[in-house]
């Protein structure tokens, strides 16, 4: 049947609007924006929840570089919001919604009569950078050999979490972040600290719905590194190489952002934008390579996947090392990248590193590898199956693995109990940050501690419990009404202009820690040589592989 001109017209621009409407249904959706957590004082973000750490642009690494590319970092300390509130979007931490939401060019869709009608999205920009705004949140100071961060407010900022459309905050809070009461989060709601599409939220009722954008301001607290300084080993116009110092994050994750390497450089070295080419472990110190631009950046990490690059490295181990060079190709499985654990196992990926022993002291043996693969702690996982682990290694030398402590790859235990009764062992010992967690991180299947395995007894934990003790106490008990605390309305940074340090609300400030001692933030594990296509760089060999050194 033949159409008239008006019957086609008709169809036509019915047609025009129906793909207009897929169209704009396909960006709406994959604007929206992975949600990171953000609400819980004290702690650094839960469970699943590791948002993607592109740093500067830069996503993989040499000591992690087996890591899935979207791997969640935990959180900082703070106020968290379901597994996905706050996402640390590395240049800035502080994604691109941290301005006011643009415009749109077209209408914005009207909801019905008292329908709450949500913004479109605001793109987001990659490979933003840190700059002198977020170097100037906050300042360190020096004690006891120890460098500190004062505390600061933060800002968290994320979209909507996809599983929490149609529930209210109120549901999110109470079944995904139960490290605080629901009383914290109703004070946090009246200090104006929580907002919603930039505005304040009134009420904890409120149902989230697509595309919402969340910030949240939250009471940070870092803990302390060494106080050794970073030093400057080469810079030209192409690369930064520094020797990094046990205890110190490369870049912002966990509880950790200004007592990184990152900011470090950009603070007292205005050193900015760079891009790392490789990560060491925070507790590994050593040659740490960073590129000024993206180009020689992408020329490096090709260089890495050829293989023309030669790695060396030199540890302590426990006991007599074979004198002879010893391979070792097992393969190595990563057991929870929330937790960090790995172990060999013929179902992980095929890694290979060589070792050579260079001196023995009648107690301990001083190893160079030569890691010819770079999977996540490929060398502590080979030592530990050879049964030599690092002398001071918090995890691979654990008893939690059991009486041989992983030697030739037996544990006697599952992959479940393993999580447990390393995370029970740091929690008695207030040693998280070796894990990379913090209480509000860890899961009932994580803390289920009392039913610890038989390796790690009771009585063991107990001893721990009672030394973390001694070390740390409560300066205040926390207020048990927090409807008690009076805070100024608005923004919690205005709260206490003159001193941000202290937070009425923050679980943290009301306790003392005993400070670590420096040469407990030590892991006898260094990079000592780098070397590719043009250039070659050393580290100094550290102290404790000296052919003079002594335990303590």
């Amino acid at each position: 049947m033949w159409l008239g001109g008006r019957g086609l017209l008709r169809i036509l621009e019915q047609e025009c609007f129906s793909l207009r409407r897929l169209s704009s249904a396909r960006t709406s959706g994959g604007l929206r924006g992975p949600m990171a957590e953000t609400l819980s004082t004290g702690t650094e973000a839960a469970s699943e929840l590791r948002a993607p750490t592109q740093q500067n642009g830069d996503a993989d690494g040499d000591a992690r570089d087996e890591r899935p590319p979207g791997r969640l970092e935990p959180w900082a300390q703070g106020v968290e919001l379901a597994p996905g509130f706050g996402k640390q979007t590395t240049g800035s931490e502080d994604p691109a919604p941290a301005a006011a939401p643009v415009p749109s060019k077209r209408k914005k869709r009207r909801g019905a009569t008292g329908e709450r009608v949500v913004p479109p999205p605001k793109k987001r920009r990659s490979g933003v950078s840190f700059g002198d705004e977020h170097f100037a949140e906050t300042s360190y100071y020096f004690e006891g050999g120890l460098r500190k961060v004062r505390p600061y407010y933060f800002d968290f900022r994320t979209y909507c979490k996809g599983r929490w459309v149609g529930h209210s905050l109120l549901h999110v809070f109470s079944t995904e972040f139960r490290a605080q009461p629901l009383t914290y989060y109703e004070a946090a709601v009246r200090a104006g600290r929580l907002h919603l599409n930039e505005e304040r939220v009134q009420n904890l009722s409120i149902v989230l719905k697509d595309n919402d954008f969340l910030r949240n301001t939250v009471h940070r607290h870092e803990p302390p590194v060494t106080a050794e300084p970073i030093r400057l080993l080469a810079e030209n116009e192409d690369m930064v190489v520094v020797d990094k110092p046990s205890s110190i994050p490369v870049h912002p994750c966990g509880r950790f952002r200004h007592n990184t390497v990152i900011f470090i450089l950009g603070k007292e070295h205005q050193l900015k934008e760079l891009h790392p080419l490789h990560r060491l472990d925070r507790l590994t110190s050593g040659v740490l390579m960073f590129a000024k631009t993206a180009a020689v950046s992408e020329r490096i990490h090709e260089q890495v996947r050829d293989r023309q690059l030669e790695k060396e490295y030199v540890c302590r181990v426990e006991g007599e090392f074979p004198a002879n060079e010893v391979t070792c190709k097992e393969p190595i499985l990563v057991v929870s990248y929330k937790v960090g654990v790995c172990r060999v196992d013929t179902r992980g990926k095929p890694c290979e590193t060589v070792f050579q022993r260079l001196s023995y002291n009648g107690h301990s043996s001083v190893v160079r590898c030569r890691p010819l693969t770079g999977r996540t702690h490929q060398i502590r996982v080979h030592l530990q199956f050879l049964g030599h682990p690092i002398l001071n290694d918090p995890i691979y030398n654990s008893v939690a693995w059991g009486p041989s402590r992983g030697r030739g790859g037996h544990i006697p235990k599952t992959d479940e109990e393993l999580l447990r009764d390393l995370v029970a062992e740091h929690q008695a010992k207030q040693s998280l940050d070796v894990l990379d967690l913090c209480e509000g991180d860890l899961s009932p299947g994580l803390t289920d501690s009392t039913a610890p395995s038989s390796e790690l007894g009771k009585d063991h934990l107990e001893d721990l419990a009672t030394s973390a003790q001694k070390m740390d106490g409560v300066l205040e008990a926390a207020p048990q009404n927090l409807d008690a605390i009076a805070l100024a309305p608005g923004n919690a940074a205005e709260t206490d202009v003159v001193n941000q340090e202290i937070d009425p609300l923050c679980a943290e400030c009301r306790l003392v820690r005993q400070d670590p001692l420096p040469q407990d933030l030590v892991m006898f594990l260094h990079a000592l040589r780098y070397k590719g296509p043009g250039f070659e760089y050393f580290s100094p060999m550290p102290t404790w592989a000296q052919d003079d050194w002594q335990e303590d």
